[in-house]
């Protein structure tokens, strides 16, 4: 083992010198038992970056390193990755801020959960660097590119709406009615549109493009593609929190109709109440908004508490099983289920409920299949 780590911190070495001469930002090493602690400095350009890792510079295939765990190094990033393998090469990659109707997440831990209300245990999660569209998908862009999608052979359970019942134009209202199979189907095709590749898949040797199925269906994802998708449980956490910890909402510990859209009512020691202000004096009920209604969270991404539910790639558990983001850990897809059928996560709350379920630890699980006018989506991406 000792060779091994030796080894190891010889290539680190190496590749940190070679990162140096291109102005990366510099790697640390701490050789430690069986493990080496990587750490950089907390920086613009060291927040966005991403740890990739390889195992050789002759057309190095660079990947996240995904066996990083986050560790206490004083007021640096710091990751611990065990049993690596002595040939392996590792680089922290700069990425640009925003692209495509997107922000950039930084890398991290952060934790998950809060310890108000006696919600959720709170738990340290690392979560790799990712896209995530600042608004949640519109009835324009679903539309755009569902027409590409169908087009192409995609099969739809549900075309989606946007529109208000009272308002001619959906324009930039969320789109909802769409199922998780829908959303996911959709993420296909919006990385075929782009040129990106795909990240669903209808077999387990990633081969066949996931165009069409709904109930019943098993959905396979390809986790290393660089396509659009929908963001797990723990990177939709992260990047609801905006860097902030411990928090009821986005924002701060109260919420009222100035900050989300959802339904006010008296009685909750948190909520500073109000008249919902969007529906009225359209209609004799509220709906929801247009996207961007709402001041934005530290992140820049709108609507991360009210409006619609979100869809979340992971299976739904009251009880951690293995896999769940509440085990801690870094990157967690979320539970395996045998049979994979059962209810998938939803976050972020809804126009028609009240407070409590607007909170940035609250959870929503639905079956898959599950079709209404409160569950929407954004899209996530890699690199």
């Amino acid at each position: 083992m000792k060779t091994k780590l030796t080894a190891l911190l010889i290539w680190l070495a190496l590749l940190v010198g070679i990162q140096s001469v291109f102005a990366q930002p510099v790697l640390g090493i701490v050789p430690t038992n069986n493990q080496v602690i990587l750490f950089w400095p907390i920086t613009t350009n060291g927040t966005n970056g991403v740890l990739q890792s390889t195992t050789g510079l002759v057309s190095p295939n660079w990947l996240s390193a995904t066996d990083a765990f986050p560790v206490n190094y004083g007021s640096q990033i710091a990751v611990s990755v065990t049993n690596a393998p002595s040939a392996r090469f590792f680089r922290l990659s700069l990425v640009p801020p925003t692209t495509d109707g997107m922000v950039l997440i930084p890398a991290g831990p952060f934790t998950i959960g809060d310890s108000l209300d006696g919600l959720i245990s709170p738990t340290n999660v690392y979560v790799s660097a990712f896209y995530m569209d600042v608004y949640l998908v519109t009835s324009n862009l679903w539309e755009g590119v569902y027409t590409y999608a169908t087009s192409q052979g995609y099969v739809f359970n549900n075309a989606g709406s946007g529109k208000p019942p009272y308002l001619p134009e959906a324009g930039y209202y969320p789109v909802d009615n769409v199922d998780w199979f829908d959303c996911v189907k959709w993420c296909n095709a919006r990385s075929q549109l782009a040129g990106l590749t795909p990240v669903y898949y209808a077999d387990a040797g990633l081969t066949q493009v996931f165009t069409n199925g709904d109930n019943g269906t098993t959905v396979y994802a390809n986790w290393g593609a660089n396509g659009y998708r929908l963001p797990t449980e723990a990177e939709w956490e992260k990047a609801a929190r905006g860097g902030l910890s411990g928090l009821r909402f986005p924002w701060g510990d109260t919420i009222s109709e100035s900050q989300a859209n959802y339904a006010p009512r008296s009685g909750e020691p948190y909520d500073l109440g109000g008249t919902q202000i969007y529906g009225y004096p359209y209609s004799a009920w509220p709906w929801t908004s247009p996207v961007g209604s709402f001041p934005a969270n530290s992140y820049g991404l709108y609507d991360m508490a009210g409006n619609l539910w979100e869809w979340c790639w992971d299976l739904y558990s009251g009880s951690p099983p293995t896999g769940s983001a509440y085990l801690g850990g870094a990157d967690p897809h979320g539970p395996s289920i045998i049979p994979p059928f059962g209810p998938r996560v939803l976050r972020g709350g809804v126009w028609s409920g009240y407070a409590d379920l607007q909170r940035t630890a609250g959870r929503m699980n639905l079956l898959p299949g599950y079709v209404a006018d409160v569950s929407g989506f954004r899209c996530v991406r890699g690199f």
